[in-house]
């Protein structure tokens, strides 16, 4: 245990926002983060303003302490160089340094996530799945001169995120600075990460033929909802039952897929025929997989095609809970670094979450918000009461030390601070139909009338 005395109050106060510096400091130790940046990029003599210092200014504000750059350098009074140059590094930042920076978190929480205990049961067991979804980045202002004439929104870059559901952690995201990219061109570098027994989740838009080939031909699987137009074969087998489950019944066939240069792939076709239509007035699904039926029946591949559902959490986490989009990034190289910062942060809030439920196991969930609250407001002054250089024991520790120190920090929250609150059941949106011909109408007034 860190030994402060300050820090000690701190511990009592509010655990989690320290059990989140002291994961940050691990996730994204100073050193480590510079030599990333120089393997990315290429290392470069008489550097002024290192890459470390950029995220840790960046993390300021994805993690809601700054509202902007500005304002985080200027609360920085050690800054090596003027904001002005900050701003101009931050605009040309190439878009690698921050995907690389989310594989650098995956990859240095992942084991301690693991020795916690912290990662949930395998669904395929001797399978890892990986969530493919893509992520537009919200237009911004029109700050930037060339863009101030520009009527439609101005969208900065597009991304992709992969997900570990498992782990709760994001292991990669690839990027684009083209917002108008259509997500299968970024499939190059997904493919090119495929590792053996990889089972790859995705929508209608990644089942493509060049994707799902691409993904067998590396050994690994796929679990894709079909898209009407992308795929092509040259023989199906009669459709068979296949029992059901609780949103609707299953049936199931085989089709011989053709690919590049006439290569075959037989791949079964998993048809969900829902009782209730969804909310886009869907009422078949149709799943392709290569996932052998002895590993996955059609009723677990239905269930596990929903599984990619567990993305949405981390994007809502990461513009709720953290600041994923700053509309003031108009640049897009800006935009996606401050992207790439926010989901590498994502990954050590999810660190900090699992010591949460691995120290409470029986208390009910708890609230991104509430913890991303305290993080938010309790960091700065951590920062200001406790010496920098008591955190630096911790970039030394072991997967296995870092686990221990996070629960044992977990155990003294007070979960009953941080419970999320039960929503009631949504109500019907009513017919706005009163005072239609106005343009404003006294609050004040509608209440009175309602008393009297």
């Amino acid at each position: 245990m860190l030994l402060n005395a300050v820090l000690s109050r701190f511990l009592t106060a509010t655990p989690l926002a320290v059990a989140a510096r002291g994961a940050l400091e691990y996730a994204l130790a100073t050193d480590a983060v510079d030599a990333l940046f120089d393997q990315t990029v290429g290392p470069r003599a008489g550097r002024t303003l290192l890459f470390s210092t950029c995220v840790d200014l960046m993390s300021t504000v994805v993690c809601r302490i700054h509202p902007s750059i500005h304002a985080a350098a200027r609360a920085t009074p050690d800054l090596p160089v003027t904001v002005s140059d900050v701003y101009a590094r931050r605009n040309r930042m190439p878009s690698a340094a921050g995907a690389a920076l989310v594989r650098h978190t995956a990859a240095r929480l992942e084991p301690v996530l693991r020795a916690m205990g912290g990662a949930a049961p395998d669904r395929l067991p001797g399978y890892r799945l990986k969530i493919l979804d893509g992520n537009h980045v919200a237009k911004t202002p029109r700050r930037l001169q060339p863009l101030r004439d520009v009527a439609a929104g101005p969208l900065p870059g597009q991304t992709l995120v992969v997900l570990d559901p498992a782990l709760g952690l994001a292991l990669d995201i690839v990027c684009s600075d083209d917002g108008h990219a259509q997500e299968r061109a970024l499939l190059g570098p997904i493919v090119a990460s495929v590792a053996p027994r990889d089972v790859w989740l995705g929508d209608r838009n990644f089942c493509t033929t060049g994707f799902v080939f691409g993904v067998s031909d590396r050994g690994g699987y796929f679990v894709l909802r079909r898209h009407a137009s992308t795929l092509s074969w040259d023989h199906e087998s009669d459709w068979q039952a296949a029992g059901r489950t609780a949103t609707g019944t299953l049936t199931e066939q085989t089709l011989t897929l053709i690919g590049p240069g006439g290569a075959t792939l037989v791949v079964r076709r998993v048809r969900l025929t829902l009782d209730r239509p969804t909310e886009d007035g869907d009422t078949v699904i149709e799943i392709v997989t290569n996932v052998p039926v002895a590993v996955a029946d059609a009723g677990a591949i239905a269930d596990l095609y929903l599984e990619r559902w567990t993305v949405e959490p981390l994007f809502q986490r990461l513009t709720t809970v953290l600041q994923c989009e700053v509309n003031t990034l108009g640049y897009p190289a800006a935009a996606l670094f401050g992207f790439g910062v926010a989901v590498a942060c994502g990954n050590v809030y999810a660190v900090v979450a699992a010591a949460a439920r691995v120290a409470h196991p029986t208390a009910a969930p708890l609230s991104d918000y509430h913890i991303g609250l305290e993080i938010a407001t309790i960091l700065p002054g951590l920062d200001i009461a406790v010496p920098a250089d008591t955190w630096d024991v911790i970039r030394e520790w072991s997967a296995a030390q870092m686990a221990a120190w996070l629960i044992a920090v977990a155990r003294r929250a007070k979960v009953a601070r941080y419970r999320a609150a039960k929503r009631g059941p949504k109500k019907p949106k009513p017919r706005r139909t009163r005072f239609a011909a106005k343009k404003h109408v006294a609050t004040a007034r509608i209440l009175k009338d309602i008393r009297t």
